[in-house]
């Protein structure tokens, strides 16, 4: 059932995805971490950061529904260059009209559009946002650390230059901190030279450092207005030098929702062989 179907290689900033189309073929084989891992191992597999798998939806208010599995098989709520990718994928296989649609996340029904030929899509509200934390303390050089779930849980370093920080030994320390009971992705964020900000993130369930992360990014722009370093609209340029832009919204009740815009590209497409 795995060898022979179809997949799609999709890029977001350079945080990459395989993609299978479930709305008309059998999809469970792709559901276990037996499967996703080798396919989205590199080297020996297609490579990715996860796995999407694409279905029709159950919600009345969708128009196309995704899962989404890290590379080491977990399944996660939310991934937000994931949900771009399938914003413009979706547009490609005619499952929507680019205008504006919904999509079926972990996180509930998110609108989609694409904008200024990008795709763009709005996040559940943001919760839980720390300008300051606790459990975890600043160390060396770092100014600031907060913490806010977009989607699923970040924690966000302010920084003088992230080119130098310890995103692995750093992030894997945080990330399994046991006072984060779902563990944690962790953001390091800084000036850049040109005046704009830079961000680098180690994510959960890929354990490493990946090339750009959507709902960090989010999260990022979020204690960053917070902080008060930003205004309403930022862009930040990620590890694989592609720009990523969030709108923020706080509303005079003291919710704060943002949208997120970046790349959905397709790389190739193709047949999988055997794994």
């Amino acid at each position: 059932m795995v060898a022979g179907r179809r997949f799609w290689k999709m890029t977001g900033s350079g945080n990459d995805f395989l993609f299978i189309d479930g709305r008309t073929e059998p999809f469970s084989e792709f559901e276990s971490a037996r499967v996703i891992q080798p396919i989205c191992r590199r080297g020996t597999g297609v490579g990715a950061d996860g796995l999407v798998i694409l279905t029709e939806p159950t919600n009345l208010d969708a128009d196309l529904a995704l899962t989404y599995y890290n590379a080491d098989g977990s399944l996660a709520s939310l991934c937000g260059n994931a949900t771009l990718c399938t914003a413009s994928l979706g547009v490609r296989l005619g499952a929507v009209e680019p205008g504006g649609f919904g999509l079926e996340t972990g996180s509930g029904v998110l609108r989609a559009r694409i904008r200024a030929g990008l795709p763009e899509f709005d996040l559940p509200a943001i919760e839980g946002l720390q300008q300051s934390l606790a459990a975890v303390r600043p160390e060396g050089d770092e100014i600031r650390l907060g913490f806010a779930t977009a989607g699923i849980p970040h924690v966000v370093i302010q920084v003088p230059d992230v080119a130098v920080s310890d995103v692995l030994g750093r992030g894997r320390t945080i990330r399994n901190d046991p006072s984060f009971a779902a563990g944690t992705n962790v953001n390091f964020v800084s000036h850049s030279r040109a005046g704009g900000w830079k961000i680098r993130t180690y994510e959960r369930g890929v354990e490493g450092e990946t090339l750009a992360c959507g709902t960090g990014s989010v999260a990022t722009a979020a204690l960053l207005s917070s902080w008060g370093e930003i205004g309403d609209d930022v862009e930040l340029e990620t590890a694989s030098g592609q720009v990523v832009g969030v709108r923020i919204d706080r509303s005079p009740d003291g919710v704060w929702k943002a949208s997120l815009r970046g790349e959905g590209r397709l790389v190739f497409e193709g047949t999988l062989g055997e794994i």
